[in-house]
């Protein structure tokens, strides 16, 4: 039975005060963590090398979203077993970065915790659920899915302003896919994570006055992950199935060239270096506001063709999809001759 024009309006007017809520706890918290982070040192100190920024800036942002998304969702909707359970993950991951902005923490711990908090959703029923897909192949793949996307958003937290932006986009985009599919659960922590990080933005756009720290970028890429595994995409086109890839592109492909370019060179893939997609257009000739509003222009369109895989027949899907893989190869390629030696 199709729901009745009331109550669409009811859950648009709950869906807005999810992310209203949401965005005003983050705008009250942030600043308050940022005199705790201040007070008691927990702050990201320059070194002259990758972290440039002329004095310590505070850590503990991430708590800001975080409270922002359990106060929005605590107070604007009625959980589910699917819900409880990607709270729950991302709470695991929220601890582990935590404590990895506080002690630091080795890469093998990182990702144990992340399997740990990605079987958290797979025994709730939480998994890639597609009909040619075994549940022997399709969960394995989920928690690749819910690893990568969580580390790839940590990786773009290098920039004042860009993980924030780029993954609110992200969650907006989410949220508007789950909410016209009528999966209320998924819409409602789409927007409760996209308002509190566009609170939190407000603070951490540059000259940065507080980062997210691995609190905030592992608890946000687990979410998204988890957002893109709750949705459904293929009602129409089955190549829909990919718009997660594009709704969280920039993200994935700046991975991937970190990668690309790390391996070509002989170097350990989680080492540390300037070869990120943000800092090689500072490197060229954008300013750090032209590089994150670029990067979440980026977000904006691979959002929007996401979108449209989902409501277009297959022929156009394909060229979308095509022309897509055209540019990335050639932005991969041109990213690649910028000289970073200076």
């Amino acid at each position: 039975m199709s729901p009745l024009p009331a109550d669409l309006l009811r859950d648009d007017l709950q869906l807005l005060l999810a992310f209203v809520v949401a965005c005003m706890t983050a705008l009250f918290v942030t600043p308050r963590l940022r005199a705790a982070a201040l007070r008691l040192g927990i702050v990201d100190a320059p070194d002259g090398k990758l972290k440039t920024h002329r004095e310590p800036v505070a850590y503990l942002g991430g708590l800001a979203v975080a409270l922002g998304v359990l106060a929005s969702m605590g107070l604007t909707y009625q959980f589910d077993h699917a819900g409880l359970a990607i709270l729950l993950g991302s709470s695991i991951v929220l601890v582990l970065g935590l404590i990895d902005d506080l002690v630091r923490l080795d890469p093998l711990s990182k990702l144990a915790g992340q399997v740990l908090a990605a079987a958290v959703l797979v025994k709730a029923g939480v998994f890639i659920q597609l009909t040619y897909l075994p549940p022997w192949v399709a969960i394995p793949l989920t928690v690749l899915w819910i690893v990568a996307a969580t580390n790839a958003f940590n990786l773009i937290d290098i920039m004042d302003g860009l993980s924030s932006g780029v993954g609110a986009v992200a969650a907006a985009f989410f949220a508007v896919l789950a909410f016209a599919d009528g999966r209320l659960t998924t819409a409602f922590l789409g927007a409760a994570l996209a308002g509190a990080l566009i609170g939190f933005r407000r603070y951490n756009v540059h000259p940065a006055k507080i980062y997210l720290g691995d609190t905030g970028s592992l608890f946000s890429g687990f979410l998204l992950g988890a957002l893109a595994v709750a949705n459904s995409y293929t009602r129409i086109d089955p190549l829909g199935v990919l718009a997660p890839l594009l709704i969280l592109g920039v993200p994935l492909f700046d991975m991937l060239f970190v990668i690309w370019i790390r391996w070509r060179r002989g170097m350990p893939v989680m080492l540390g270096s300037p070869d990120h997609v943000a800092l090689r257009l500072r490197r060229w000739k954008l300013s750090v506001p032209a590089t994150v509003r670029a990067n979440v222009a980026a977000s904006v369109v691979l959002g929007s063709a996401g979108v449209a895989l989902t409501m277009v027949p297959p022929t156009w899907a394909l060229g979308i999809l095509g022309a897509l893989l055209a540019a990335a190869l050639g932005l991969a390629l041109w990213l690649k001759s910028i000289d970073m030696s200076l």
